[in-house]
């Protein structure tokens, strides 16, 4: 017996429901991480100035936040922060990222349904 739910409650349901709405659910969600971990950083990397034993968070975690689906929030707090915009590695690798995560997906999706 499936679960058909009410009219007010029912878009919620279809998006938790689908392996698309899960999709959608997780890359809101490690966006949003990702972000606030830029932003963290950077506040780090001011209090350090002045305090020698504040750990940042390592430039490897910002990198694999990105990979794992946080490249839009990446750019975001690179922007926001004004965080890493100096360093070539994420002023070109994050940008890199997200287009790949855009170009593999695209280019799986036309050899399955248009080329194949």
């Amino acid at each position: 017996m499936t679960y058909t739910p009410e009219a007010h409650s029912a878009f919620l349901w279809t998006v938790i429901g689908s392996p698309w709405g899960l999709l959608v659910i997780w890359l809101v969600l490690i966006n949003l991480v990702t972000f606030f971990v830029f932003g963290f950083d950077k506040w780090k990397a001011k209090y350090k100035e002045k305090h020698e034993t504040v750990r940042r968070v390592p430039e490897r975690t910002l990198f694999l936040l990105a990979v794992i689906g946080g490249s839009v929030g990446a750019l975001l707090g690179m922007r926001v922060w004004h965080h890493k915009t100096l360093h070539k590695s994420f002023r070109f690798g994050i940008p890199a990222i997200l287009i790949l995560q855009i170009v593999i997906p695209a280019g799986l999706y036309l050899y399955w349904n248009v080329i194949r």
